[in-house]
């Protein structure tokens, strides 16, 4: 999310997955184009997608648009929510915070 413009205050972490056998690469690539129609700005890990919105208004939206763009029989969804609301923070500034405190970049491969 390196680049993006505006000040983010919601902070979301979406996992969308349809409940079937095999790869679910192509379920969740529809989950994720949801969210770029959506308008939101985000950033997809292994484990699931960050998502960074103004207000937990268009967070939730996102989320919803992302869980019904799963053509599953059945669909299971995790979200997690941190919504700031006296504090302008981007994802990026939450993990620079520890990096700082670490002293080096928090993860394993750093050069």
């Amino acid at each position: 999310m390196a680049g993006a413009s505006g000040r983010m205050t919601c902070i979301g972490f979406l996992s969308v997955a349809p409940v079937v056998e095999g790869s679910m690469a192509s379920y969740v690539a529809d989950a994720v184009a949801a969210l770029e129609a959506a308008g939101v700005e985000y950033e997809t890990t292994p484990m699931g997608t960050i998502i960074e919105a103004e207000d937990s208004a268009d967070l939730f939206a996102a989320a919803h648009a992302a869980h019904e763009a799963v053509d599953a029989d059945r669909v299971e969804t995790f979200l997690k929510i941190d919504d700031k609301r006296t504090v302008e923070q981007r994802a990026t500034e939450k993990v620079e915070a520890v990096e700082d405190a670490l002293g080096h970049e928090a993860r394993s491969d750093r050069d």
